[in-house]
């Protein structure tokens, strides 16, 4: 486990820091933090934000801002569920690891054990392999590779673990951090094998219901039907829109979970108080410390304007050090939707950051602001500088845009006629995709989007414009291979936020 040693007080703006002593409410907090949030809806285009603080197993803070849906006067509150995205692997983590504590199963088993039939490209790692490696990340996978096949589709989860195991990783094994919603999906089948409870199930009885988060789902499908819940959105040419919830139960131990500021206060207080919420032990001490455990090396860490020292990942949390303090936090994306949590043991400090768009930096913008306030650094106006970047990308973004939409206005030949891109075209893990002329332009489906098409547009050649009818997967140039005269394949390529990594579909009719 990460220690520390520091004694030094820490004097600075009148109050005062040290560890294991009680930190005042800074004047950011106090003062100023209504204000924060009420001009970063504005600069963000952000319908609600929920927010909360513990400090000292009490809660300081824990306010709605904005609304649940844009055009609405549906006020958020701390009660409103938001999806909480990858928030939920620290569940699916702590899940396993209070198995691991009641001695049902070891973080140490191979997954084979507990599920014969798993399967990864390399036979030999899927025999290797074991529960902390799929928490931690390091199955040899890049970011987020495979996840256009996952994400948002309708694959069932036995089919999401076929695909995967045919998934060829980018490194070898545990030999570099690559982070993998998958696993956490496999994961969550070993909840089910060790404990005879499903995930969610278990996830009710065991963490929910204990920690009276009785309004947290785990499911995302049961999200449409809740009472109080925010409306996912995202940002398309500069102005926000409603969105679909993210279809995700495919992977559901890897982000489905929805919750509120109010429920995960408990989370949070139980975390920072050895696994008891109040005098109850509810997830065991030593389960609790599993999670915390580095397992794998990120980087230096730091961040715009204060050094840190290390990054890490444990068991669904990333660590680092920053201020001279551990800090033990995730962030959360999904459809609509960006979050973070935030804990600093020492101080005994939580923070809790939802927002219902997936088109901002805010969610952490405002973690660091009241962090920097509690610690005592400098105020930085994070969000101004976050908008600053984020600004600049989106002009980026534009600039590229219009350059090639103009070149489309051009004309230009491609390099064969239409009617010779279309056809049907196959990945041999993903499956399917069709081109067809419609209205004289090409378009893409995919087998296992139903909803989502490509409308493709000549830039000349073997280029194509391809926009996607959902901004979450944004506007691509696909170049397809032509080989004697006929097309032999075309490279998709998806929004970052989805997948990285390009697909090459291989015409065969």
């Amino acid at each position: 486990m990460l220690k520390k040693s520091f004694s030094l007080l820490l004097l600075i703006g009148g109050f005062v820091s040290s560890f294991g002593q009680e930190l005042k409410t800074p004047a950011f907090v106090s003062d100023s933090l209504d204000q924060y949030v009420d001009r970063a809806l504005k600069d963000w285009k952000i319908p609600g934000v929920s927010v909360a603080i513990v400090q000292n197993g009490k809660v300081v803070l824990m306010k709605g801002f904005g609304v649940k849906e844009v055009g609405s006067t549906n006020k958020v509150d701390e009660s409103t569920l938001f999806m909480i995205g990858s928030n939920t692997k620290a569940f699916t983590a702590t899940a396993l690891a209070m198995l691991h504590a009641e001695k049902k199963l070891s973080l140490d088993d191979k997954v084979q054990k507990w599920l014969p039939n798993f399967k990864l490209y390399d036979p030999w790692v899927a025999k290797e392999a074991n529960i902390r490696d799929l928490l931690s990340h390091r199955l040899g996978f890049e970011t987020f590779q495979g996840d256009f096949m996952f994400f948002d589709s309708d694959l069932t989860k036995e089919q999401v673990f076929e695909k995967f195991s045919k998934v060829k990783p980018v490194y070898s094994f545990r030999s570099k951090w690559g982070y993998t919603n998958a696993a956490f999906a496999v994961a969550g089948e070993v909840v089910k094998a060790a404990s005879g409870q499903t995930w969610a199930e278990f996830l009710r009885e065991k963490i929910f219901q204990p920690l009276q988060m009785n309004s947290t789902l785990a499911i995302s499908a049961e999200l449409a039907s809740a009472a109080n819940k925010a409306s996912a959105h995202t940002l398309v040419n500069g102005e926000i829109r409603k969105i679909a919830y993210g279809k995700i139960d495919n992977i559901g131990p890897a982000g489905s979970i929805s919750s509120s500021a109010k429920d995960l206060t408990n989370w949070v207080l139980v975390q920072l108080n050895n696994g008891k919420l109040g005098d109850k032990q509810v997830i065991p001490l030593v389960a609790q410390q599993q999670t915390w455990l580095p397992h794998s090396i990120l980087g230096n860490g730091g961040t715009l304007y204060n050094k840190g020292h290390f990054a890490l990942y444990g068991l669904g949390w990333f660590i680092e050090e920053y201020s001279g303090r551990k800090i033990v936090s995730h962030t959360g994306g999904v459809n609509g939707f960006v979050t973070s949590v935030t804990l600093v043991p020492e101080e005994k400090l939580g923070i809790i950051v939802l927002t219902n768009t997936d088109q901002n930096s805010f969610y952490e913008s405002l973690k660091w602001e009241i962090l920097d306030s509690y610690l005592g650094n400098t105020y930085r106006d994070y969000s101004k500088t976050h908008r600053g970047f984020q600004s600049g990308q989106e002009k980026q973004q534009a600039a590229w845009l219009t350059k090639k939409q103009d070149t489309v206005k051009m004309k230009q030949a491609p390099a064969l006629p239409l009617a010779a891109f279309t056809g049907e075209y196959n990945h041999e893990v993903y499956g399917s995709m069709n081109i067809k002329l419609e209205n004289e332009k090409l378009l893409a489906r995919f087998q296992h989007h139903s909803g989502v098409f490509a409308t493709l547009e000549p830039l000349g050649g073997n280029r194509f414009l391809s926009t996607y009818n959902m901004a979450l997967y944004g506007t691509k140039v696909f170049p397809f291979t032509i080989e004697n005269g006929k097309v032999k394949s075309v490279t998709v390529t998806v929004e970052d936020f989805v997948e990285f990594l390009p697909y090459e579909f291989v015409k065969t009719k």
